[in-house]
């Protein structure tokens, strides 16, 4: 009579999330996907970035992608909360005294924009949003969340939502000619005239009543 065999099991791999791992799960391999995630919708934006490029960035198997974020649009929502972080800190700028709000406001988040390290992901996304409308809808509800509901909170005047949502138009419409179309005079003028000009309109919104 044979002896049975001791190797090891053998059979069809079942379905679902991969084998656990220590190499190729845990809070490590989730932190380093999102990393993938961050960088590659940065580079390539929101359309050209799929969940099998995430994996192959990140060397892992793409069901683990999947296994943590589930689908493209909640690893999106993931990354780019990462690559907005700077400018989610916008409604504690509010916070405190009206006087110069809007000089705060605008002052803090042209300098998110001036600075290249956090420019060129934050206008990756903003072209993501422009192109295609999953992304846009994870954005908009990101910074409804994020920074819109908690700058309203801040503030002490009728309609905040509605104040805080001016304000945000404000700043978006001038990022989009000085950035994205770098349209002159505004791509080549002082951010502190800039400031200078943009801050009184911002302090309206924010504190008249």
């Amino acid at each position: 009579m044979s002896s049975a065999s001791t190797g090891p099991a053998t059979g069809p791999r079942k379905r679902g999330r991969p084998a656990r791992t220590a190499a190729a799960d845990g809070p490590a391999t989730r932190d380093r996907i999102l990393t993938a995630a961050r960088n590659e919708f940065a580079r390539h934006g929101y359309d050209k970035t799929s969940i099998r490029g995430i994996a192959k960035v990140a060397e892992v198997d793409p069901a683990l992608v999947h296994h943590y974020f589930g689908t493209k649009e909640r690893v999106f929502e993931a990354a780019i909360e990462l690559i907005l972080a700077p400018a989610m800190n916008a409604p504690e700028v509010v916070h405190g005294s009206q006087e110069g709000a809007g000089e705060r406001l605008a002052r803090f988040m042209f300098g998110v924009w001036e600075n290249p390290a956090t420019r060129l992901p934050v206008l990756a996304v903003l072209r993501s949003a422009l192109t295609n409308e999953a992304a846009a809808a994870v954005l908009r509800g990101l910074i409804e969340r994020r920074v819109l509901l908690r700058m309203a909170g801040e503030l002490t005047v009728p309609d905040p939502e509605f104040r805080a949502q001016l304000a945000a138009g404000h700043l978006i419409g001038i990022t989009m000619l000085r950035y994205v179309l770098r349209m002159e005079p505004i791509a080549s003028a002082e951010i502190d005239d800039i400031v200078a000009m943009v801050g009184p309109t911002l302090e309206r919104y924010l504190t008249e009543n």
